[in-house]
Parts: C-alpha cells; structure tokens; sequence
C-alpha cells in the first residue's frame, strides 16, 4: 500500500486497526511511534547493486490501556512526517513485534489495516544456482494410446 492509499482511507474510518494475517488484532491501545524513510542499498548474490526505499510505521503497545489513535491523529502524524522529512508517496512497511520485531506489508480490507507477511526471496534467480523446480506430472495421466518411436522389432534399442 502506498502513503497516498492510506491518506485517503483514514478520513472515512471512525478508528484505525491493525490486524495480522492470521487474524489476531494489534492491541486497540498501540502506538504508532515512528514514521520515516528506510532505505537500504544493497548486493545481491548475483552481483547487481539496489536500492529499496520505503515509508516505515512503527506500531508498539504500551501499558497504556486508555490509549486509542484515532484516523485524524494518524493522517496529522503521516502529513507531519511528509513535511519534515519529505517523505514521497512511496511504499509502507510495518514494523511491529509480535514474539520478534517483524515486517509487513500493508492492505486495506475494508475495515481494517492488514499486516501481511513478508518473505525473502532470491533477486538474482539466473546467476544463484538453484535449478528450475521441474513439473511434476501424475503417470496415470498420460495418455495410455501414445505410440512409441521404438517398438521392439526396429531396432533402436
């Protein structure tokens, strides 16, 4: 999800929610303590220099029970942000700690902010090595009228 989805969403909401892919619920009383650029520049393991940039929100539950952000104080928190820090209308990733500190993707299902997992994966596929999965195909499948080039009198055995 973009910077700009989320501005639009938050001022049609009455409260903002996180809620993780399996279903549980960030706490109502998080936090949402920081708000900026990440960027990483990197090598991958086929040799090409990259660079990631995107917008990171930090979500942490205190003991403050009572505590419940609001879309407004979200979307003023976002604009602040984009004007000190210039943030542009890049990605969001979540950070949040579960039984470690974990990094989601962000999507709307139309009630709540869904953190999606994250995997990582091999950018350079073509120069790390590892063979294309082959098709697995069922022998009960194949279609038992196929005829052979060789049968047992040419041959080419």
């Amino acid at each position: 999800m973009k910077l700009s989805e989320i501005k639009a969403i938050l001022p049609t909401l009455a409260n903002v929610e996180f809620q993780l892919e399996n279903g549980d619920f960030v706490p109502e009383h998080f936090h949402v303590t920081e708000v900026g650029i990440v960027t990483k520049h990197f090598i991958d393991c086929g040799g090409k220099i990259r660079n990631e940039k995107v917008i990171n929100f930090q979500l942490w539950n205190a003991n403050d029970f009572e505590h419940r952000l609001k879309p407004g104080k979200l979307l003023h928190i976002i604009n602040l942000s984009e004007e000190k820090l210039g943030i542009a209308d890049d990605e969001i990733e979540v950070e949040y700690q579960n039984t470690t500190i974990g990094k989601y993707d962000l999507e709307f299902n139309g009630k709540t902010f869904v953190l999606k997992n994250k995997t990582t994966a091999c950018l350079a596929q073509d120069a790390c090595g590892i063979p294309v999965e082959k098709q697995k195909v069922r022998l009960s499948e194949l279609s038992s009228n196929q005829t052979s080039c060789c049968t047992p009198d040419s041959g080419c055995c």
